[in-house]
């Protein structure tokens, strides 16, 4: 981005967000999207999940993500923020403490519940308050991996399922079978028809669901679907309430979905009730080139299978699996980097998952401290490139090869 004696002035007035001397977000004359750190500089947020400074470890984790050309700690991450001076972006995680529900062996708040709001507050004050004041906080994440945010399949029941089959005690079992009973007529016939189903009563179907067998058929799908819209825009509005009342100077970054999130489980975890949305990389192409507001792509890593697996067109030779997933992975990078819309990315993971295996594992450190270079070298030089791509982009309104 270019640099003006004023930083500030090349945004837009109006498009930023947030308060004057914390992180904010705000969209430049030219189309872009940025962040803009406490001292009012454009700042491109590249992070790392789950950092971890290990006792007996040989290298020191903030050094080694500064020569990484990372900058920020991601969710999960050790506080090496108060010794380093590195942002970072934790996680409320509203469904944890009390006043949960079982919901097929996840538990989860009943957003119907008139004291939900109130225990809202109570997780936010817990956790936000203590930092409200912090000014290397990026923005808070509401939840990392929610419990309830699973698409329904046909091995384990979905949330319309699960609530459905709750005990009566719980308002969320009420207002399911109002919700589903109003789409067809307030008929059990009309009901069980459209989902293609016999059930003969309530306990037949909570009977399905203690058994952990979910309902298939593509009318209760499209309810289910319905269901979650309807819990994640109560979720969300209180949840983001309750941040904003606690750590009024930060941002809200909406939800680690950890992969791709259905249009219903993202309903109310959208701007504006979000400040930066949450995406996954497979949704970016969905982002128009003059982007209305700022996305951030929250879970990066290119072990995943669509990396490894997807050839390049009309290949000069065959590659190997490695060559493809490198090549794919940082190309998909590089143009997120410089779309207008994204204001950062997210490594998915600072050390090697139990049973993954070199080179297709997802740390940036494998077993006994050792750099993952096959990561860590392809990554330092997009991460040093961040500023000219950008501005390349900027200039050409092109994305990088």
């Amino acid at each position: 981005m270019a640099q003006s004696t004023d930083a500030l002035a090349d945004f837009k007035p109006g498009s930023l967000r947030g308060t004057s001397g914390y992180f904010r977000v705000g969209q430049t004359h030219g189309g872009q999207w940025w962040l803009v750190d406490p001292e009012d500089r454009p700042f491109f947020t590249r992070a790392v999940h789950g950092v971890q400074a290990e006792p007996a470890a040989a290298h020191d984790p903030a050094a080694r993500l500064r020569a990484w050309g990372f900058n920020t700690l991601g969710c999960g991450s050790d506080r090496l923020y108060l010794e380093e001076g590195l942002a970072f972006m934790p996680a409320v995680d509203f469904c944890r403490g009390e006043g949960l529900m079982p919901l097929a062996g996840a538990r989860v708040p009943d957003v119907f519940e008139p004291g939900w709001p109130e225990r809202a507050q109570a997780r936010a004050a817990e956790v936000c308050a203590p930092l409200a004041g912090t000014r290397e906080l990026l923005g808070w994440f509401t939840d990392e991996f929610p419990a309830w945010a699973r698409p329904a399949a046909g091995d384990r029941p979905g949330l319309l399922q699960s609530c459905l089959s709750l005990e009566p005690a719980h308002a969320a079992y009420h207002a399911a079978w109002e919700f589903v009973l109003a789409l067809h007529g307030g008929r059990w016939e009309a009901l069980t028809k459209a989902w293609g189903e016999t059930l003969t009563n309530k306990d037949a179907l909570r009977e399905r669901t203690r058994l952990e067998q979910g309902l298939t058929g593509r009318g209760y799908l499209r309810d289910d679907a319905q269901w979650v819209e309807e819990y994640a825009r109560r979720y969300f509005s209180v949840a983001t309430a309750a941040i904003r009342t606690q750590a009024p100077h930060h941002l809200v970054l909406g939800c680690r979905w950890g992969g791709p999130a259905t249009a219903a489980m993202r309903a109310g975890n959208l701007n504006p009730t979000v400040d930066v949305r949450v995406i996954d990389h497979t949704e970016l192409t969905a982002q128009p080139a003059a982007a209305a507001r700022p996305v951030l792509l929250a879970d990066f890593n290119w072990t995943r299978p669509e990396f490894i697996h997807e050839a390049a067109a009309r290949p000069l030779r065959r590659l190997t699996a490695v060559e493809r997933m490198l090549r794919r992975g940082r190309l998909v990078l590089s143009r997120a980097v410089a779309h207008p819309a994204v204001i950062g990315y997210a490594w998915s993971h600072w050390a090697d998952r139990p049973g993954e295996q070199p080179p297709f594992a997802s740390g940036l450190v494998h077993t006994h401290d050792c750099e993952a270079r096959e990561h860590t070298e392809l990554l330092t030089a997009i991460n040093d490139r961040v500023e000219e791509l950008r501005s390349m982009a900027a200039v050409t309104n092109e994305e990088p090869a």
